[in-house]
């Protein structure tokens, strides 16, 4: 019939658009993985912006890979790979992921924060420790929602009644496998282990960030009062470096509260319809799939580099601003 035949183009065109969406994503994020790899095999170190980008870029890719995938088979109707073991390896690969992205571009706020305030500042013996700090600070973060997130599983599996790969077809179509029924307890672990510490990292990243627009601002006045030829080129590579990790904090945080919202009105919709549930997947896979072309954008050496490893096929190795 004709409604057949419309809702079958309507999932397909659905489809195509999670799939170019994910496959943009992934590109990006792999390019810009191994842009990182490449310059930490040649030069056996990385800065902290740059070791703290590449986790966040692994973050964008689990979350791509958690959401993206999933969906796109779903629109396509390859519905029989949501097995109840599935449902429950991308529900925690995507939880793992949004944490990672949430806790990464955090670090990467007030690491910098701390780096471009005053010597002459409270932050001064931070500022010398800091970087060494980066290191163990990423692999908290991994250790924490690696490890926190398996409450969730551990806990179904004690109620597996309430799993079921119905979950992915029209029937309240959720794309994840979330449970129907939510008992209070599950409520609470999951405000307590999930959402406070997202929501303090949130409010830190905020304060991070208007720190470094005072710090810029600070800057810039002093600036005014002495020649340009006397401003270091380090302070302005480091001016540069504030600005854009400034517009990626703010990208992220706008794309993380919209998604929280979208997020929050399918978990406490009773039945969603397919158009908020298709766009609540859109728009959690935007941040993570336009942040490497972003990074790559502000590092200003990557084309030419790029293109002389084609050229010499040699490794692509990059200095830039973040």
């Amino acid at each position: 019939s004709s409604n057949h035949r419309k809702l079958a183009s309507g999932h397909l065109t659905v489809g195509i658009i999670f799939l170019s969406q994910t496959t943009v994503g992934i590109v990006g994020n792999f390019v810009l993985l191994y842009h990182y790899v490449s310059i930490y095999h040649t030069e056996r170190r990385l800065r902290f912006t740059r070791l703290i980008l590449m986790h966040l870029t692994i973050a964008n890719s689990l979350v791509i890979l958690s959401e993206g995938v999933p969906q796109t088979l779903a629109a396509l109707g390859l519905k029989s790979f949501f097995t109840t073991f599935a449902c429950k390896l991308f529900l925690y690969v995507q939880r793992v992921g949004r944490g990672l992205s949430i806790s990464s571009t955090c670090l990467l706020s007030v690491f910098q924060t701390i780096t471009i305030s005053p010597m002459n500042s409270y932050w001064k013996d931070l500022k010398v420790k800091a970087p060494k700090y980066v290191g163990f600070s990423i692999f908290l973060c991994w250790n924490h929602y690696a490890f926190i997130n398996l409450v969730f599983p551990l806990y179904v599996l004690y109620m597996p009644s309430q799993w079921s790969t119905k979950n992915i077809t029209q029937e309240g179509d959720l794309g994840y496998c979330f449970t129907i029924h939510q008992e209070a307890v599950t409520v609470l672990l999951y405000a307590v282990l999930i959402v406070v510490p997202e929501v303090l990292l949130s409010v830190l990243m905020i304060w991070a960030s208007g720190s470094m627009v005072f710090l810029l601002h600070r800057h810039k006045q002093r600036v005014q009062h002495i020649h340009s030829t006397n401003v270091s080129p380090r302070s302005s590579a480091e001016s540069r470096a504030t600005q854009s990790i400034l517009v990626l904090v703010s990208t992220f945080v706008s794309f993380h509260s919209l998604s929280s919202i979208f997020h929050v009105s399918v978990a406490y919709t009773d039945n969603p319809t397919l158009w908020l549930v298709n766009t609540t997947v859109v728009i959690s896979v935007c941040f993570p799939t336009v942040c490497p072309f972003f990074i790559m954008s502000r590092d200003y050496t990557l084309p030419r580099r790029c293109f002389s490893w084609i050229q010499n096929t040699k490794s692509c190795s990059v200095t830039g601003d973040i």
